[in-house]
């Protein structure tokens, strides 16, 4: 099965290793993966800001680049909200239509796994208590809550625990964070807070841009639990204790 992979901004540029780990889970599953070196932004933080002339460029752009792929894959279920609310850009027939079958076969990385490739033994082992951080694009807009639980529990030794107020925003929002910094800042203290009530080692979550704000925190307020995305969870990194530097993954 041939896959494109849409990287995002934020793996591009922080998390490459999730990126890294992306690829590796998809072949270990059977699929061929493609890169497409031109893809850009697909212009999230224009749209979401209001700038929609602007998105449209973007989200044209990205069309292109994409339109002939089989399958696009994304570690982001914010991003791949992005690729599906490409529809509502455009009035136009020709792009609006163009933008459907974008989104018809665009999926965050976890329901690819369940949904297509029908994923039931994960095959690694990682013997920690976690929890799990419910990321607002991805289970409100895009509609996928149960996936990353179906897996998660496929990995041998990882106890799982509940994450008071999980539906919480963790007060990232793209430029939310930038433009409000004050109320993010409140926001993600309640995350902490809820993380360390869980009395777990290690928090998974599926945005980057989630992970980078509560890491952020977690590591400004000396906490002792390690971030890590799901898709290294998946692909079998494992915890180091003993790093100080705010990176979970070895």
């Amino acid at each position: 099965m041939k896959v494109s992979l849409f990287i995002t901004c934020l793996a591009d540029l922080f998390y490459p290793e999730v990126g890294m780990d992306t690829v590796e889970l998809l072949e270990k599953f059977g699929c061929e993966v493609y890169f497409p070196d031109k893809q850009t932004c697909c212009g999230q933080p224009a749209f979401n800001s209001g700038y929609h002339k602007e998105a449209k460029e973007a989200a044209k752009h990205m069309i292109t680049i994409f339109e002939n792929a089989n399958y696009v894959i994304t570690p982001s279920g914010s991003c791949a909200t992005m690729f599906k609310e490409y529809v509502h850009l455009f009035d136009d027939g020709e792009w609006s239509s163009r933008a459907s079958k974008l989104a018809d076969k665009t999926y965050e990385l976890t329901q690819f796994l369940v949904d297509v490739l029908d994923v039931q033994d994960i095959g690694v082992k990682l013997p920690v208590r976690a929890t799990y951080h419910r990321s607002c694009h991805m289970t409100r807009l895009l509609g996928v809550s149960e996936a990353p639980g179906k897996l998660l529990s496929q990995v041998e030794g990882l106890e799982m625990e509940p994450l008071p107020n999980c539906h919480d925003c963790c007060g990232f929002g793209g430029t939310f964070s930038v433009k409000m910094p004050e109320i993010s800042k409140e926001m993600v203290d309640d995350k902490v807070q809820n993380i360390m009530k869980s009395g777990t080692d290690l928090l998974i979550g599926s945005d980057c841009g989630c992970l980078m704000n509560i890491n952020g925190r977690l590591t400004r307020e000396g906490k002792p639990v390690k971030v890590l995305h799901i898709a290294q969870v998946l692909n079998g990194k494992s915890v180091d204790r003993g790093e100080s530097d705010g990176y979970p993954y070895k």
